[in-house]
């Protein structure tokens, strides 16, 4: 039996499964599969659909011929509080102690009812230097319901952690040790958006906001009287580009746009108020609605930045990965990053 785990990334829309295995060079694609999730998902409290979700799970693995049976997996970013929080220089011991003051600060809920994990991002050597802590927390009644569906799957969960955190392992685990390209990451999945700062691969900063694929997909339904569906084509195929279809999109999808690079552009005030010597270089878009045509443009002439579309599978190369998951490679952050997680350091 492989003891290494998987990636598992339960989306709203998609279930997305990705197994890596070391070799000579570096990485191999061992497997990798995408699966329409069930209608209700995840957001159903019903035995019933968390037990069709789990069977969908283990068909889709079956097919996939997934090796292993221990799986890491991502919470979504609405469903946990990420802080990454400058606390004085402590010990271990003595930050198990002090984090759930902090904690207390940032979760509106009892600390009795959440799942609180962290890790020291950056200890200073110098004690009289302050050290940037990393706190996730998750309702404990969310994390029993994954536990749950992954159990009735027939797997084992070797680790749990949020989108975002899963997004930077993939997007930056490859850059060369020396990396301190100040970069944001935006992974617009389909009900929520989340932001990070990252300094190379160190994250320093993250958010969420409840905008993000659906909303956009709406607007174009609303605007073009067309189903759900037939909007999903239209924002594919059509984007915002320059074409008299695109800029009608453009402007259909403007207001929810605008509300992300309006939180993108306090994003860049914060971190230019806290890091003074530096600024942020790059945009890095992840996600299903990455691939809008014409959306990259719109982040950088917009910001002011330099916007690219994010590759996950950068590390692979192109003659390894299928050229119909290449072609959706930002879908597949989430899922890459938590199949790394396995062979984490």
């Amino acid at each position: 039996m492989n003891n290494k785990s998987f990636g598992l990334d339960i989306g709203v829309s998609t279930i997305k499964a990705v197994e890596l295995t070391p070799d000579k060079n570096g990485f191999k694609l061992n497997a990798c599969i995408v699966s329409p999730t069930p209608p209700k998902g995840m957001l159903s409290e019903s035995p019933v659909d968390e037990e069709e979700m789990a069977q969908t799970i283990k068909k889709t693995l079956a097919e996939a011929r997934i090796s292993t049976k221990r799986v890491n997996i991502a919470l979504p970013e609405n469903q946990a509080y990420t802080k990454v929080v400058d606390m004085p220089y402590l010990s271990d011991r003595e930050l198990a102690s002090a984090i759930y003051w902090e904690a207390e600060q940032y979760i509106p809920i009892p600390l009795s009812n959440v799942s609180l994990s962290w890790n020291v991002i950056n200890r200073k050597v110098q004690a009289n230097e302050k050290m940037l802590v990393l706190m996730v927390g998750a309702p404990s009644i969310v994390v029993k319901k994954y536990q749950k569906v992954i159990s009735l799957a027939g797997l084992t969960i070797s680790s749990m952690e949020t989108e975002m955190l899963a997004t930077v392992r993939a997007l930056t685990s490859f850059l060369p040790p020396n990396s301190i390209t100040p970069t944001i990451i935006i992974n617009i999945g389909t009900i929520s958006t989340s932001l990070a700062i990252v300094i190379g691969s160190n994250l320093v900063f993250t958010y969420s906001i409840p905008l993000g694929g659906a909303a956009i997909n709406r607007a174009i339904s609303t605007d073009f009287g067309l189903s759900y569906a037939q909007a999903q084509e239209y924002q594919k195929t059509y984007g915002i580009s320059n074409s008299p279809l695109g800029q009608r999109i453009g402007k259909s999808t403007e207001p929810i746009l605008s509300s992300i690079l309006s939180e993108v552009k306090k994003a860049v005030i914060y971190y230019s108020q806290k890091y003074k010597d530096s600024k942020i270089e790059q945009i890095l878009l992840s996600g299903e609605t990455a691939k809008i045509p014409g959306i990259d443009m719109y982040f950088a002439n917009s910001s002011g930045i330099e916007t690219v579309i994010a590759n996950p599978w950068k590390f692979l190369g192109e003659n390894i990965v299928p050229k119909e998951i290449m072609n959706n490679a930002p879908d597949y952050s989430i899922a890459v990053g938590l199949s790394l997680r396995a062979y984490e350091r």
